[in-house]
């Protein structure tokens, strides 16, 4: 029976009842000749009825006990029948909520991650995991509760990535406060409004593993110049003059020599860039990094592209001034390989929203289909490997130029369009930002094409 047909039963009921008393105890008042008497005692029966049934009730919910099946009718009985349901909706519900809340539970200390809820407001611990425990040397339950200040997430680095929100990046290659010899890295996960979730990896042997990479490709680049300086003296000794008929594969042999050179330099240069966590802060005039960035692609390109600069930022960047020219260099020298005759390349320097600026690289090019993009940043990763091969890259100038922005807490932002062309920006902080001076911009004067 739906609630609606029983509240209208109910009503009903109720309304005959208490009809049919009332007319009884008239009736019978005026047998008696004391009709008002009768209806004031019928009365009273009425309300101290009504008021031991509301007392029944209040007196249930008070003990948090359950409402026996009832039986009877009217207003009173449907009362109770409805509470009754909901009683055994709400323990039906309940059961079920806690025997989520166990599976959960079970479930996240079963984790080989480790799992922090913290607060965002007070930064307060809410709970964790047993491996979280484990990782991180928390207590339980003492740690329950206690500010960020009070516990390893205290250190200023963990801090400012967490006052950043930043949930793309994890925070990798961390001590563990439990073991020093145990590395971690961190992610963080939007829980809630008013909470964060934080997971807890152990990356040591990945760690490890990444060690040994960088150890290898070092350690073999290395090994390598010996050999390539070896083939590159006696290629020089052979004069093509004197073979003629050498002198085909003596040119290949000193292009593919000179480009494996190339390639160990890069590997290098890489290898030491994985290694490095900081890099040095200097001042870095963009005036001059901008004249030599055209005179470099001019150089490349011999003619073949039209070359512009822009400058409307106005300003000058902080950093490593060696690491941050080859990373614009590695996109200008791109955009002119990958560039056909008669094309344009544009390098742009200007001011983004919220105080940062990027320098912009766009070419008229072949473009990048767009499956691509998201693993052109890989190292040897190639597009095309034939107009690689062409055009004498090594496949390793974009991972160079993300690790360089990466060690200037910057990024890479990419886009482009097959048979339209491509823009690599690198997109600053306005942490890296510096005023320059009066005479900073040579070319100030010749508006936003400072160099054309």
């Amino acid at each position: 029976m739906t609630v609606s047909i029983l509240l209208r039963l109910a009503w009903r009921q109720s309304l005959i009842r208490l009809l049919l008393f009332y007319a009884v105890a008239a009736g019978l008042g005026l047998w008696l000749g004391e009709v008002w008497w009768a209806l004031g005692l019928a009365t009273a029966v009425v309300a101290a009825r009504a008021y031991w049934r509301l007392y029944r009730v209040l007196r249930f919910l008070d003990w948090r006990k359950q409402l026996r099946t009832v039986d009877g009718q009217g207003l009173w009985a449907a009362l109770e029948t409805l509470i009754h349901r909901r009683q055994t909706e709400n323990r039906r519900r309940g059961r079920r909520l806690v025997q989520l809340l166990r599976a959960y539970r079970q479930a996240a200390t079963a984790m080989p991650d480790g799992a922090l809820v913290i607060g965002r407001r007070d930064g307060r611990l809410v709970w964790f995991n047993k491996t979280a425990r484990h990782l991180l040397g928390l207590r339980y339950p003492q740690a329950l509760g206690q500010p960020l200040s009070e516990t390893f997430l205290a250190q200023p680095r963990v801090q400012a990535w967490l006052a950043a929100g930043e949930t793309d990046e994890p925070l990798t290659d961390l001590a563990s406060p439990a073991d020093p010899m145990v590395r971690i890295s961190l992610r963080l996960i939007p829980y809630s409004s008013s909470q964060w979730l934080v997971v807890v990896r152990d990356v040591t042997k990945l760690m490890r593993l990444e060690q040994v990479r960088r150890d290898f490709v070092a350690n073999v680049s290395h090994e390598l110049r010996t050999p390539l300086t070896v083939v590159h003296g006696y290629l020089d000794m052979i004069e093509p003059g004197e073979h003629p008929e050498l002198a085909t594969m003596v040119e290949e042999m000193r292009r593919q020599s000179q480009r494996m050179t190339q390639l160990v330099e890069d590997l290098l240069t890489l290898s030491r860039l994985e290694a490095q966590e900081s890099l040095p802060e200097e001042p870095l005039a963009m005036a001059p990094m901008l004249v030599t960035l055209r005179r470099e692609a001019e150089a490349l390109s011999q003619g073949r592209h039209t070359v512009r600069v822009q400058d409307t930022a106005g300003c000058d960047l902080t950093g490593s001034t060696k690491e941050l020219h080859s990373a614009f260099s590695n996109l200008v020298s791109n955009a002119i390989r990958y560039t056909p005759t008669g094309g344009s390349v544009l390098i742009r320097f200007e001011p983004v929203a919220g105080g940062g600026v990027r320098l912009a690289v766009q070419d008229t090019g072949y473009g990048i289909p767009e499956q691509h993009l998201p693993r052109i940043t890989e190292r040897f990763y190639r597009v095309s490997t034939s107009r690689s091969r062409e055009s004498g890259g090594t496949g390793l100038g974009l991972s160079i130029v993300k690790h360089v922005l990466s060690l200037h807490q910057a990024r890479l932002e990419l886009e482009s369009e097959v048979g339209r062309g491509s823009t690599f920006a690198c997109v600053f902080g306005p942490a890296r930002v510096r005023m320059r001076g009066p005479a900073g911009n040579p070319g100030a004067d010749e508006g936003p094409d400072v160099v054309s």
